[in-house]
């Protein structure tokens, strides 16, 4: 037992408080302080006031008060420099109360990730990715023979087919080609006027002319034989 444990009793040493309640307690500190420190602005104000209405009246009135306010204001300047310890010291608990939520957040986030990959091996993945490529294939090769008109048309002669056509294509054409012709309807009508009439003398000249020409060809075809 160490020398001021049997000072103070040799009690046991407290747990330490979390650094938020550490934190909490620098707070309060701090307010207090900073009323005190309103508290003493106040003083020092009021002993220069007195000051200042005794200094002509009675000095020695002045001079206590303005030794008070010498020791207000070192008091003052004792709380400004206990207020920039405490500010120091809570910040830095603060800062180390965030990098602790940190870290304690990584490490459950660590720990999760560890539990998801517990039952997981990258061989299996890889394994997994291979028959989920091969499944798609065959869904694929299923959906080709699905479409595939299988048994439906393949008995049928693709030449004579052709043929066919062929054969509707040259009556189509001949179809038209004799429905280019005029019609009965499209025929122009016969004149309904009376020819003239030929004279009787030229119609006998014109026999006369034809007996006199036979005669000639008989007499020909007799010398010639």
């Amino acid at each position: 037992m160490s020398f001021l444990s049997k000072v103070f009793g040799g009690k046991k040493e407290d747990k330490a408080p979390s650094t938020g309640e550490a934190i909490q307690k620098l707070r309060e500190t701090e307010e207090m302080l900073i009323k005190k420190q309103d508290f003493l602005e106040k003083k020092i104000e009021q002993e220069i006031a007195t000051a200042k209405k005794n200094g002509q009246k009675n000095k020695r009135a002045a001079l206590q008060a303005l030794k008070r306010k010498k020791r207000y204001e070192k008091q003052l300047q004792q709380i400004d420099g206990t207020l920039s310890t405490i500010e120091m010291q809570r910040e830095a608990l603060e800062g180390a109360n965030t990098n602790t939520a940190v870290l304690t957040t990584m490490k459950d986030a660590a720990d999760a990730l560890k539990a998801a990959h517990k039952h997981m091996d990258v061989d299996q993945v890889h394994d997994m990715m291979d028959d989920i490529a091969e499944q798609q294939d065959v869904a694929r090769e299923i959906s080709d023979a699905i479409s595939n008109p299988v048994a439906f048309g393949h008995d049928i002669d693709e030449d004579e087919l052709e043929r066919e056509l062929e054969e509707l294509e040259q009556e189509e054409l001949d179809k038209e080609l004799l429905d280019i012709g005029p019609t009965a309807d499209e025929l122009p009508e016969a004149p309904k006027t009376e020819l003239p009439k030929v004279p009787a003398s030229t119609s006998k000249a014109k026999s006369k002319k034809d007996e006199d020409d036979e005669d000639i060809l008989r007499e020909m075809q007799s010398w010639a034989s």
